[in-house]
């Protein structure tokens, strides 16, 4: 597994911005995010969506946001903003479109078939939102229904309103959802990443539950202020002593010279081990490149 693997791309910190604000497109340019979703969406008024697609549009064209990858969170598809939403974002060609609301791979597929047909550049990918009961029962089959789907984003919020739910710490009333779209994520090579934290004023919460992302396997979180970037950047970025412990598991394995057992500071190191340690050390380096 290399740092150019596309599973391996360090997508730590996620920001929503809305395209309806200049101010915030301007200031993205210089936030630390690994990436960012252009919401043309929730965070913008129905009578401002047009300017904001625009506005998204031109900020997909740029070029301006050097190796942040840069996306576009649509419209769900049913809404009178859907199919131009589509359209001119595909033109554009963004590193990925966001659709929210996917819940079936005939929903993937046909999302996948408007893009060719709209355009879409080879290097647009499909990030689908699972927010519902419904796509987490059917995870599994939304990653392997196109392989232009290569992320998983995670509606917590919607999550919750949809299974009556209360939002509390450790989100115990989300769990079930959250491990089976992380297993379905794992099984289809389809990276994840983990819904947003509401109380930008709560810090502790939010490391919480960073931790507790990261702890679970996601790749990344979601954010809604920049002021939650440098946190999560630190959350899902492997650890220095992480980093020194994956290089001696490593050369003790290349030290047993094929053994299929070695041991490392008295513990059993195995293929599996060797495994874990070399995708830390791959992501390690391709954060490390973004610096």
């Amino acid at each position: 597994m290399t740092a150019e693997d596309p599973g391996l791309r360090p997508r730590r910190s996620v920001l929503y911005l809305p395209a309806s604000n200049e101010r915030a497109l301007e200031k993205a340019k210089t936030l630390p995010a690994d990436a960012l979703i252009l919401d043309l969406e929730d965070a913008v008024a129905p009578d401002a969506k047009p300017a904001a697609r625009e506005a998204a549009c031109a900020a997909a064209r740029s070029g301006d946001y050097g190796d942040r990858e840069l996306t576009i969170r649509i419209n769900a598809a049913g809404t009178q903003w859907h199919d131009d939403d589509l359209a001119a974002v595909s033109a554009a060609g963004p590193d990925a479109i966001v659709v929210p609301k996917v819940d079936s791979a005939d929903a993937v597929r046909a999302l996948v078939a408007a893009m060719e047909a709209l355009g879409a550049p080879e290097h647009t990918k499909l990030w689908a939102m699972v927010e519902t009961p419904r796509a987490m029962l059917h995870a599994e089959e939304i990653g392997a229904a196109s392989e232009r789907l290569t992320v998983f984003v995670m509606g917590t919020n919607d999550l919750a309103k949809e299974l009556f739910a209360e939002h509390v710490p450790g989100r115990a009333p989300l769990l079930t959802g959250l491990s089976l779209a992380l297993l379905a994520a794992r099984a289809t090579g389809t990276a994840i990443l983990d819904g947003v934290f509401n109380d930008v004023k709560d810090t502790e919460g939010f490391l919480a539950e960073c931790r507790q992302g990261r702890e679970l396997g996601f790749d990344g979180k979601t954010l809604i202020h920049p002021g939650q970037v440098e946190a999560a950047n630190r959350a899902f970025a492997p650890s220095e002593a992480a980093v020194a412990d994956a290089r001696g598991i490593v050369e003790a394995w290349e030290a047993g010279r094929g053994a299929g057992v070695v041991t490392y500071n008295g513990r059993m190191v195995e293929r599996l081990h060797v495994d874990t340690a070399e995708r830390t050390l791959a992501l390690h380096e391709a954060i490390s490149s973004r610096s």
